[in-house]
């Protein structure tokens, strides 16, 4: 019998993980390191997060970026250098073997309810059982693709999800669809790499962080635009360093912010790789998409009703990702049945707990309770500190209930 299992090693499985080790609370944590990370993300890309914004969390916070930095000789700044993919890669692991040194690398097959709380079966067939499990899935599961684009065969469309290295893609004829980070974090490496490659989006100008100037913001500025880790500005900031108070806001509001808010957008850095360089089609949607002598057709319209068809090798979707516990299939149906959802997502309590006790949800599975913060890592701390206490709580709880005389006797 473990306390907790938590599944995923990200970074808010690894925060979780950290946190319950420094509060004493017996657990195991399951997953492959960083997966996401380094096995899910373009090669060359950078983070859209400032340098202070990209930690992963312990509670004494004995290891930040900055640290980890300082130990390997990479250049580092809260502002204004960009955290490269590898560098937040190499730290989540080093944070891992520092942090969380237990973790076992294996994956999660399996998770039933059991008369003890919960039962996981683990590739290779072992099982064990835990009273509590945190689920800390990232967007391992929930990759989207446009129903236009689905029903396209897969050696034809891919999500963004399933490019790491895109060495492949640079004899094809590719088109990326999307005006996200992802889609010009993606597009612009393929063209810098020599790659012929297209951009289609429906927004109708894309949209860039700025650029850091430099100099230290005014008396005024720092009022209007406070930093924040989600980017300058009053709502950035609430939404960054509030989630807790995100979360008594009316249901249909947090829907609509977590919906709009911090909308598609690049980093300042990819900018000059995308604009000017290669073909960019906005402001159209895809109508129709047909493979076509061994092409993909794409039709496309404009809002006001102009009309395009492009051809290319392979489709590139950077569409996103939308949370469907459904799809978590490792999870038996009458549990994901059991678990109160709204959109596709678990509804939480103020701890992160699901409507199944002691099933409890963090990342971007919890942003529609908790608001954007939790679809970047910055919002780990809050939820590795939420989860942690509520778990110290019950822990205490439990034991108190074993050592009170009434139960003493029943065990007589």
């Amino acid at each position: 019998m473990t306390n907790v299992a938590i599944v995923g090693a990200g970074p808010y499985g690894l925060s979780v993980a950290a946190h319950l080790e420094g509060a004493g609370i017996p657990f195991r944590i399951f997953g492959h390191p960083m997966d996401s990370w380094l096995r899910h993300m373009p090669k060359g890309m950078m983070l859209k997060s400032d340098g202070f914004a990209s930690d992963i969390y312990d509670p004494q916070n004995e290891f930040p970026l900055k640290k980890f930095c300082a130990e390997q000789g990479i250049a580092y700044s809260d502002m204004g250098i960009p955290v490269r993919l590898e560098t937040f890669s190499a730290y989540g692991l080093a944070f891992q073997q520092r942090m969380v040194p237990g973790l076992e690398d294996k994956m999660v097959t399996d998770l039933e309810l059991a008369p003890e709380g919960y039962r996981l079966t683990l590739e290779g067939g072992e099982t064990l059982p835990a009273r509590k499990v945190v689920l800390a899935v990232g967007i391992t599961h929930f990759e989207y693709l446009p129903a236009c684009l689905s029903r396209l065969p897969s050696e034809y469309v891919s999500h963004t999800y399933r490019h790491s290295d895109l060495e492949p893609l640079h004899s094809r004829k590719v088109v990326v669809v999307g005006g996200g980070a992802s889609a010009l974090d993606l597009a612009g490496l393929l063209h810098e790499n020599g790659g012929d490659v297209t951009l289609v989006a429906r927004a109708k100008a894309l949209k860039f962080h700025n650029p850091p100037t430099g100099k230290p913001p005014s008396l005024w500025q720092s009022i209007v635009h406070p930093k924040s880790g989600l980017g300058p500005g009053m709502r950035s900031r609430f939404f960054a360093n509030a989630p807790g108070v995100f979360y008594y806001l009316p249901e249909s509001l947090r829907l609509k912010v977590v919906r709009r808010a911090l909308g598609p957008s690049g980093g300042y850095f990819i900018k000059d790789k995308v604009v000017g360089r290669l073909p960019c089609l906005l402001g159209f949607d895809i109508k129709a998409a047909d493979v076509k002598n061994g092409k993909v057709v794409l039709q496309l319209q404009s809002e006001n009703g102009e009309n395009k068809e492009i051809q290319a090798e392979h489709i590139i979707a950077a569409t996103g990702y939308k949370v469907d516990i459904e799809r978590l299939k490792f999870i038996r149906p009458e549990i994901r049945s059991s678990v109160k959802t709204l959109q596709g997502s678990p509804v939480l309590s103020s701890s992160f707990e699901s409507s199944v006790p002691g099933l409890y949800f963090v990342g971007v599975s919890a942003a529609n309770s908790f608001g954007p913060v939790m679809r970047f890592a910055f919002g780990a701390g809050f939820a590795a500190q939420t989860v942690s206490r509520a778990l110290a709580r019950a822990s205490s709880q439990m034991r108190a209930m074993d050592q009170s005389p009434a139960m003493a006797n029943t065990t007589k």
